[in-house]
Parts: structure tokens; C-alpha cells; sequence
């Protein structure tokens, strides 16, 4: 028999305010696993109905970065570490637990940031108990990702190390009797090499999960849902050329067919081609209910003389809900699809208090209270990766599910200073040269996000035999996981050449063309 999203085996994560702990989430999901991120602040009696129904196997305390000893941290409610199941502390999480059950920790004489060899503790030929299940088959020696300055000076009774460091005593331990198991490195990060096997064991060998989570099963679950909350009543959404819209729209027509009116509002700084490419996708292919509203003329009306960036981003949000609110009327809808992505809802789990529910409308700049729709947010428990993969499961071409971040005010933003028809057309040529050159060369899909820039000043060039003063353009190309931190990627010198004179020779107005080699930080991956 099926199970319903609410009957999945489920390890939970407790959340100290780690940068990583997010990574925790999306590791366990690649084993399988289906993974909540809560805030630390969660009771026990909280918990205590999935421990009942048998669907919670474990929990996880995250890292975070404060201290345990000092007043304002944050701490969980005791009782947590009373349930009877198996825990895992990560770095301040281990932390945690050692000074809740009657451990000491410290200030460090040395804080730790980087690599370190891990070694794993041995009796003799046999490793010690706990060792064998945590470590189970990883070698003795493994490189892990440290990133503390406290330390576990005294383990609790009952405790015992199962894996050190040259400046870590207690870089791992466990009580097996509470079924408890701590950790001072980070697994959850790619820098340690056994990281994904270290927490595959804790699901499954420790925690007993059979690990049988997929983005099949899910959309199985998640069409049932849509159903169920649904009814007979009608859903409207904005959609765009973008991944997240777009498979939020296809899974809302697979679940409930023409019950869903899909709304496609062109307002005149999308990418080339981009509406005819949403119709040929959705309504052609996908064949989802898409309605297309050419409002270019209003917004480029309003963004006139418009050069400061904020404005820009506040005239497009508001004329986009002027126009969708008007469009919405004809359909009667009860519900607003909206295209929250899991990152969106946990980053408001902080320890400091914040809801564990997002009602903004990040897609849409906020729709007014007066439109009256319930929200439908089927990805709000999917990463982006994890939306891809819905992606390819509901049959979306792989080209347009891979497709690089767009931003929401479009061309608006890539076009530094004022927004005019001459410069939108200068902007949209260089940028499909560039994307046609990145895909020609099987480049696209080694870039996180590559896109052409239209900057605020002319130079001086030479064209033939005429001295020329026009326009110039700066490519952005990044590599990253998760857009936190971002290096500029190294194109082959040919690949840039070629670029480079097709969209000198081919955009008229445009006589020059950079490249910006700029990291983030300091700099952002988007201009403005």
C-alpha cells in the first residue's frame, strides 16, 4: 500500500543556526531518507506524535555558532534527548548534547577551521563499540571538515571516543545505551571525504530507515494532496521561462488538469524569444492551460527614465500585480499556486523565533489580501536539485529543467542605467550569442549561471574604416552549490574569442564586450 507524505519514515534536524544545515537535509534525501529541518526550539511533545505513529527515526542537532555556556544560546528542550531514539550531535549539536546530559565544554586553546585527519578509534584489530556502526566500512584514517573554536573537554557518564584528531580528543563519540552519537566535524559538507557514508550509517544502520524516499514516490503523494486540498475548485499561477515555475505549473496540470489556468505575463524585459519558448513549452508540449498577456508597452511605459535599481524591481513588482490581479477575474479560482522552494521556508527556522511558515509570495512580489486565495505551495519541501528531478520525472524536457536562475525583474536588472527598446535589443542579441556559444561548446551545464550585462557607458572603437562610439557588454559566468559563495569560471581562450567577435560583428550598437573575473563575495552574481 502507498504511503502518504504524512506516513514517510522521518529524521528530523534540529536547527542551531548552522550555514550547513541545510546540507544536512538535502544529504539525507540523497540517502533515501525523507528529512525535516525544525527549529531547535521544538519540544518534545512536539515530537511525540511521529515518535508514536513510528514514523520518526531519528534526530539530528545541527551545528551553529554560538556557545553552548554562554547566556542567550540556544538550547533544546531536555526531554528531546529522553525519546528513546537515536540522536546525532553535529560540531555545536554534539556540543549541546554533552553539556545537556552533565559534560563539560570549553573554550578551546586552539580553534579549528579546515581539514583534519580523523582517526577512527580500534581495540586491538576490532574497532571500538559505536565505531563499527557510525564508521562502518570507512577506512581508519579519513580527511574531515572542522570549523569550531569550543570543545568537548569532559564526555558525559556513559559516553566513550570512537573517533579522534591531532587536536581533538573527543572528535567523535557515543553512548550506545541511549542510542546517542556525536561528531565535532561537519559530514554534511563535501570537504569530508566520508561525509555522505558517515550519515548514511546513522539513517540506516542506527536509525533502521529503510530508505525507499524518491521523487517518484513523491509526486505520487504529492499529486494525492494536490487533489485532496483541492477539489473541484480552480488554481491560478504566474509562470515564467524559469525551472522552479515551470514544474510547479506541469505537477498542478498533472494533478488536476484544467483546473489549472496558468498565467504567462510578458513585461517586456524577458530574454529573447522568451514567451514564444513558455508557449511552445507549457502550452504546446505540456499542454497546461496558458494564458499569454502582452503588457511590454505598460511596464516599459512606467520604467522610463528609471535608472535606479530599486525602483526599477519595485515598479515591475507592482504593475505585475496590477495586471495578474486583473487577469485572475476570469477565472474564479479558489487557490494561488505559488512556487516556494524548501530553502525559502527554512530560512526563517532560526533559534531566534521567527514562523516555520512562509506566506510571502516570492514569485509574484505579493499578491493584495483582497484577491482572497488560499496558497497551494506543492515544492515547498523540495531543494532546487530535488526540483530538477520532478522536473525530468514529470517529463519536462532536460534543457529547460537545467536551465540557469533568471532573475524576476528580468532584463531590468542586467541592464545597467535606463531601460529604452534600443538597449533591451542590444542586451537580449548578446545574450542569446553568448547562451547559443555556451550550449555549441558544452559549457552550459558546467556554469551555475552565465548572462550578459549591458553597462552604463559607451567607448571608443574602430569598424572598418570608421571610428565608432557605442555600447558595452560584460559577461558573467559563476560556478557554485548554492549561490552563497561563487567563483567566476575559466573559459577556454577560443570559446571567449568566438564570443567576443559575434557579438561585436552581430549586435549593431555594441563595440566592445568584457569579462567580468569577479568573485562573490566581494562581488554579487547579479549586477543590481
Amino acid at each position: 500500500m502507498e504511503k502518504t507524505l504524512e506516513e514517510h519514515e522521518l529524521v528530523v534536524i534540529l536547527d542551531f543556526g548552522s550555514q550547513y544545515s541545510h546540507l544536512i537535509a538535502r544529504r539525507l534525501r540523497e540517502c533515501g531518507v525523507y528529512s525535516e529541518l525544525r527549529s531547535c526550539a521544538t519540544r518534545a511533545d512536539e515530537l511525540e506524535p511521529l515518535l508514536a505513529s513510528q514514523r520518526l527515526k531519528g534526530i539530528i542537532l545541527s551545528g551553529g555558532p554560538a556557545s553552548v555556556y554562554e547566556d542567550g544560546s540556544p538550547h533544546i528542550d531536555p526531554r528531546v534527548l529522553e525519546l528513546g531514539i537515536p540522536i546525532l550531535g553535529i560540531c555545536y549539536g554534539f556540543q549541546e548534547m554533552c553539556h545537556q546530559l552533565g559534560g563539560q565544554v570549553v573554550k578551546g586553546d586552539k580553534q579549528e577551521f579546515g581539514y583534519a585527519e580523523l582517526s577512527v578509534v580500534q581495540e586491538g584489530a576490532e574497532r571500538v563499540l559505536g565505531a563499527g556502526l557510525l564508521f562502518n566500512e570507512l577506512p581508519a584514517r579519513v580527511k574531515v571538515w572542522m570549523s569550531h573554536g569550543d570543545k568537548v573537554q569532559k564526555l558525559p557518564d556513559g559516553f566513550h571516543d570512537i573517533a579522534t584528531t591531532a587536536n581533538t580528543e573527543h572528535a567523535s563519540a557515543a553512548c550506545e545505551a541511549r542510542k546517542m552519537y556525536g561528531v565535532q566535524f561537519h559530514p554534511e559538507v563535501t570537504h569530508s571525504t566520508y561525509g555522505m557514508e558517515i550519515l548514511r550509517n546513522f539513517v540506516k544502520q542506527i536509525c533502521g530507515c529503510a530508505g525507499d524516499w524518491s521523487m517518484n514516490e513523491f509526486l505520487s503523494e504529492c499529486t494525492r494532496d494536490i487533489k485532496a486540498m483541492v477539489g473541484d475548485a480552480h488554481v491560478i499561477g504566474a509562470v515564467s521561462g524559469g525551472v522552479d515555475s515551470t514544474v510547479a505549473a506541469v505537477l498542478l496540470n498533472h494533478a488536476i488538469g484544467h483546473q489549472f489556468h496558468a498565467i504567462l505575463v510578458d513585461n517586456g524585459v524577458l530574454r529573447k524569444d522568451e514567451a514564444s519558448e513558455v508557449i511552445s513549452r507549457l502550452r504546446d508540449r505540456c499542454h497546461v492551460d496558458l494564458d499569454v498577456v502582452d503588457a511590454s508597452e505598460l511596464f516599459l511605459g512606467k520604467l522610463q527614465g528609471v535608472t535606479e535599481p530599486e525602483q526599477k524591481r519595485k515598479i515591475i513588482g507592482n504593475t505585475f500585480i496590477e495586471v495578474f490581479e486583473q487577469e485572475a477575474k476570469a477565472f474564479s479560482a479558489k487557490f494561488l499556486l505559488q512556487g516556494t522552494l524548501y530553502p525559502d521556508v527554512i530560512e526563517s527556522l532560526s533559534h531566534k523565533g521567527p514562523s516555520a511558515t512562509i506566506k510571502t509570495h516570492h514569485n509574484v512580489g505579493g499578491l493584495p489580501d483582497r484577491m482572497d486565495l488560499k496558497l497551494i505551495e506543492p515544492l515547498r519541501f523540495l531543494f532546487k536539485d530535488e526540483v530538477r528531478a520532478l522536473g525530468l520525472v514529470l517529463g519536462i524536457e532536460r534543457e529547460s529543467v537545467f536551465r540557469h536562475p533568471f532573475p524576476g525583474p528580468g532584463l531590468a536588472i542586467r541592464i545597467l542605467g535606463e531601460i529604452t527598446p534600443e538597449r533591451l535589443r542590444k542586451l537580449r542579441e548578446a545574450d542569446a550569442i553568448y547562451i547559443e556559444e555556451l550550449r555549441r561548446n558544452n559549457l552550459y551545464d558546467k556554469i551555475a549561471q552565465a548572462f550578459a550585462a549591458l553597462l552604463p557607458v559607451k567607448a571608443v572603437g574602430v569598424m572598418g574604416d570608421m571610428r565608432t562610439y557605442e555600447e558595452i557588454i560584460t559577461l558573467r559566468a559563476v560556478e557554485t552549490t548554492d549561490f552563497m559563495t561563487a567563483d567566476w569560471f575559466e573559459f577556454p581562450h577560443d570559446v571567449m574569442k568566438r564570443i567576443s567577435t559575434r557579438i561585436v560583428n552581430e549586435v549593431r550598437g555594441v563595440n566592445r564586450v568584457l569579462l567580468d573575473v569577479t568573485s562573490k563575495p566581494p562581488g554579487t552574481v547579479e549586477y543590481l
